[in-house]
């Protein structure tokens, strides 16, 4: 927990837009989810491992069985974890106000879900931090069903997200880092937003654009 906590503080310190700048030089050109995935409200961000979740619509579900699978799933997010959801469903509420209560009361970093959420007022008070693609009142209960969660691969807007890869989210968007990166491009956004610092005063200055990236290789 102490590797994810220091890891989280360094992630959080950094934008969004650096992390892709970065991973753009990699070759990992998509790995920003999708536009429509966004805060409950402005201002929000998280950073943590990924724990994927993965779902299908199951229309008439039986309601014991259902809510069983979906509460095993939230007691398994460890602490420090982002629950990222893939739920292939467009009309129900993936995650509530009791969804972001358990999970914060357990020390986990956030949530995204490519889906809904209800009870947003209660999750805002709650100040646990979710992304999502709408909101809805409909329960997904007798909707939806939890396929697997945890050791599943899980792709959202054509980004595939893995155990082991970090998700870190902001105002801009949701970036995912694959798993065999992590350190590298986390040092890289570390440099560059240093860098951009320089470049920040150096342009209040009267530099130009074009002799500011000549100068120091990014912009």
């Amino acid at each position: 927990m102490a590797a994810i906590a220091d890891l989280a503080r360094r992630f959080s310190a950094l934008y969004t837009g650096a992390l892709t700048d970065v991973l753009d030089r990699h070759g990992h050109l998509e790995q920003t989810l999708p536009a429509e995935i966004a805060p409950l409200q402005p201002g929000q961000r998280l950073a943590g491992p990924a724990y994927p979740v993965l779902g299908r619509p199951h229309p008439r579900h039986d309601y014991d069985s259902s809510i069983r699978l979906v509460l095993d799933m939230l007691g398994s997010v460890p602490p420090g974890h982002v629950a990222v959801y893939e739920t292939n469903d467009r009309a129900s509420a993936h995650f509530g106000e009791l969804s972001a209560t358990s999970l914060a009361a357990r020390g986990c970093a956030g949530a995204v879900i490519d889906g809904g959420t209800r009870d947003a007022e209660y999750i805002l008070r709650e100040g646990f931090p979710v992304f999502s693609r709408y909101v809805t009142p409909q329960d997904c209960v007798p909707r939806w069903e939890v396929l697997g969660h945890g050791d599943a691969s899980v792709v959202v807007g054509g980004v595939r997200v893995a155990p082991g890869d970090w998700v870190v989210a902001d105002r801009d968007g949701v970036v995912v880092i694959p798993a065999d990166g992590v350190e590298e491009i986390l040092r890289e956004a570390e440099t560059k937003v240093a860098t951009e610092n320089q470049i920040r005063d150096a342009v209040r200055g009267g530099t130009l654009p074009l002799q500011a990236y000549e100068r120091f290789g990014t912009f």
